[in-house]
């Protein structure tokens, strides 16, 4: 299983972004995918999740309404809309899934909001 996160970078306050984390070596089709953040000095937090289909979403309270996951099961790629972003969205975004009772987790990639 590999998980690869891209589409980070260095915005302003208000500014959008939108991350992508491509999948190999499972049924993509058939696995909810998760995003989570890890801030400096942070413990890890869960983001938001999307069910296997595409039909269902979830948020933490801190970025409902601004961030939005979709995903394209013909590409294997779930995708993260980080919109308004604010200097506390800075942090190492992370997707996740979990294949054969396991957890697997991409490198990241790091989001950097300025004020």
């Amino acid at each position: 299983v590999q998980l690869v996160e891209s589409g980070g970078g260095l915005v302003q306050t208000g500014e959008s972004l939108r991350l992508s984390c491509t999948a190999s070596g499972f049924i993509f089709s058939r696995n909810n995918m998760r995003w989570y953040r890890q801030a400096p000095g942070k413990e890890r937090e869960w983001v938001g999740s999307i069910s296997s289909d595409g039909g269902g979403t979830l948020y933490a309270d801190s970025v409902k309404g601004r961030f939005t996951i979709s995903r394209d099961n013909a590409v294997n790629a779930v995708y993260l809309q980080v919109n308004t972003l604010k200097p506390e969205d800075t942090a190492v975004y992370y997707c996740n899934t979990i294949w054969g009772a396991r957890d697997y987790w991409g490198q990241g990639t790091q989001v950097t909001v300025s004020s």
